[in-house]
């Protein structure tokens, strides 16, 4: 299970990243573009993923991820129930969701320092 703690530990280490408290709801997003939320009693955490793999990852875990609500599904947002993730996984759908909101070249460079 992850907490709040750990997904502040992973945003924040990525560039360009900045935290927000919004409507009780911990934010993390790039300039305008939020690409991580935390449901205020973080329970879900809600993260950019490609809208056209959104269903497929639901139906195959319906257990651990969620659709957006209704008003969201015009985004490319998926939920996970956060007891259900470990910190790896974690780790790697967050890193995913910044990646779709950087420059390229800021994306490579973490690339780079990372492997």
């Amino acid at each position: 299970m992850i907490t709040a703690a750990d997904v502040r530990e992973v945003a924040m280490a990525l560039p360009r990243s900045e935290e927000h408290l919004i409507r009780d709801y911990i934010k993390f997003r790039v300039g305008r573009i939020v690409y991580a939320s935390i449901s205020p009693d973080e329970t879900t955490i809600g993260f950019g993923f490609p809208k056209e793999e959104r269903e497929a990852m639901v139906a195959s875990q319906p257990d651990k991820f969620l659709m957006p609500r209704q008003s969201d599904l015009r985004y490319q947002w998926i939920n996970a129930r956060m007891s259900a993730l470990g910190k790896d996984e974690m780790t790697e759908l967050i890193t995913d969701a910044w990646r779709m909101c950087v420059p390229k070249k800021v994306a490579a460079a973490v690339q780079d320092r990372a492997g």
